[in-house]
């Protein structure tokens, strides 16, 4: 049992709610997968906001209908995608933080901009720990509010530490400008060339980062399938290997398919390479139909690009 109290209580579940922590490390191993936000820089900038540390734990709200009601005062932080938020029916300002008194309404409606919403309370919520982490994976059934790996439902409560409900979290805290992505833009992938991508025909590399992708309708938190032209590859078969966050697996029918959080462990697929995370984040915020462009960087850029985000949240 966790020392906890009751924050939030849902009133409309909507269709996916998760809570999320940094990811369940060091698992895969096990046949186990990660998790975490798929959107690491909205996740990242909910709990900045409100004052949390790195890693702890805020709810991936996905396209929206989900609905809150406070049950003690609270400091809030919603960032990622706008939902069309409301605070007692009244527009909600995203990327900042503000204050929630008890019995308030917080209620998500459909995408505006983005499709996946974060939502962090100051102290951060609090669940029982499986494998090192509270990240919920459904298929897996590990993690989450209740430790099963159960979506929110209606009934449900999202918990805080007693010690630290209401604490910290200056309500005047608001993102920069450059930190609010809009995610109805064409977006750019930043991919590092992988191991097979000298496999594929010359043809197939210009297509991969000159073409034009379409996100496809089959697209989730294991990964989203880009439609456009054929890529062919000379490998016929190959050796299951194991499957890193970003991974861009074609398939035989030469659309590629960028692999998520909730991704397989193993995979037998030639891959062009893999997404950076903040790549990631960014396609994760991706409707169906958008259109998303491949660009080749090297590790070194990758890496101070990161680097560059993680130190807003040392």
């Amino acid at each position: 049992m966790i020392d906890a109290v009751n924050a939030l209580r849902v009133t409309r579940a909507g269709p996916l709610a998760l809570l999320q922590d940094a990811g369940r490390c060091g698992v895969r191993r096990l046949g186990v997968t990660q998790g975490g936000p798929v959107d690491l820089h909205g996740w990242a900038w909910a709990n900045h906001l409100v004052g949390n540390a790195w890693g702890t734990p805020a709810l991936e709200v996905t396209f929206g209908g989900l609905e809150l009601v406070a049950e003690r005062d609270l400091v809030v932080a919603v960032a990622g995608a706008d939902l069309a938020a409301t605070l007692d029916g009244e527009p909600l300002a995203g990327w900042r933080a503000l204050a929630m008194k008890a019995g308030q309404r917080l209620a998500f409606d459909t995408p505006v901009n983005g499709l996946r919403a974060y939502l962090a309370v100051a102290g951060g919520f609090a669940a029982p720990p499986v494998l090192g982490s509270v990240a919920c994976v459904v298929r897996e059934g590990l993690g989450g509010h209740d430790g099963q790996g159960h979506r929110l439902a209606e009934g449900d409560h999202l918990r805080v530490s007693p010690r630290r409900a209401g604490s910290g979290g200056e309500t005047a805290r608001a993102a920069p400008p450059e930190a609010r992505i809009d995610y109805r833009q064409p977006a750019e992938l930043a991919l590092l060339p992988g191991a097979q991508v000298g496999e594929f025909s010359g043809e197939s590399l210009y297509r991969a980062f000159n073409a034009s992708w379409r996100v496809d309708d089959r697209a989730d938190r294991m990964g989203v399938r880009l439609a456009g032209p054929p890529l062919h590859c000379r490998l016929t078969s190959m050796i299951s290997e194991g499957i890193g966050l970003g991974a861009v697996q074609v398939p035989p029918d030469g659309q590629p398919i960028a692999l998520l959080n909730d991704r397989q462990t193993i995979g037998g697929y030639p891959r062009l390479g893999a997404l950076t995370p903040l790549a990631c984040s960014r396609l994760a915020q991706c409707l169906p139909g958008q259109e998303v462009r491949l660009k080749a960087v090297a590790s070194e850029r990758a890496l101070a690009d990161y680097r560059r985000f993680r130190s807003v949240f040392a």
